[in-house]
């Protein structure tokens, strides 16, 4: 069972998706120090006050933007493989963990998932006034490529992470993204009103 040196953050990193980061904490730079010498991953667990979460995202480091003269780095990440963290070890100044990958179940989406989600993605993009890049319908990680290009919290990011069937994500990937769009269109009729100065505008004439 392979072990992997451990990054606990407040983010979610989906396969495929990319992130700078900015590591200062000596205990880091080392772990990404050898990460970049032996071309080696580490993992992302999402952390929390009780500790780390049991599933997380294998990292690669992509591209060293920067070394700071006191050491600090700026990197480029890419998300990789799930994985399940089986047991904790010891012995580095970082923390490790013996992992296992996490695979899905086969349980594809179907059409009508595909679309929806889809569908609400445009939906969304169009509510918050932004242009998109709509993934490849076919993609075999769909939902991850849709979950990447939103900004969700960090506890739906998590769900979505730990949840092995691509049809389940994309079915509550699409609530989620639903809700979000609902927020958006509150968010801008308050603004509206607000700079109405409390009054509703004078809605506009049919013909």
């Amino acid at each position: 069972m392979p072990e992997l040196g451990l990054f606990p953050l407040r983010l979610v990193l989906f396969s495929g998706e990319r992130l700078p980061l900015h590591i200062f904490e000596p205990r880091y730079r080392e772990l990404i120090g050898e990460c970049v010498e032996l071309d080696e991953e580490f993992g992302i667990l999402l952390a929390e006050e009780q500790g780390m979460r049991g599933i997380g995202t294998g990292v690669a480091v992509i591209e060293v933007l920067e070394r700071l003269e006191d050491g600090r780095l700026n990197i480029l990440v890419e998300g990789r493989s799930r994985f399940r963290l089986v047991d904790l070890t010891a012995g580095r100044a970082f923390a490790t963990g013996e992992v296992e990958e996490l695979a899905d179940i086969d349980d594809p989406a179907g059409p009508a998932e595909i679309a929806e989600a889809l569908r609400l993605l445009r939906q969304l993009a169009s509510a918050a006034g932004v242009e998109v890049d709509l993934p490849a319908p076919d993609s075999s990680s769909l939902s991850f490529e849709i979950a990447a290009r939103v900004e969700l919290e960090v506890d739906d990011e998590q769900e979505l992470l730990e949840l092995r069937s691509e049809r389940e994500r994309l079915i509550r990937l699409a609530e989620l993204l639903d809700e979000a769009a609902e927020r958006v269109r509150r968010e801008q009729a308050a603004g509206q009103t607000a700079r109405s100065n409390g009054r509703l505008p004078h809605p506009p004439s049919l013909n």
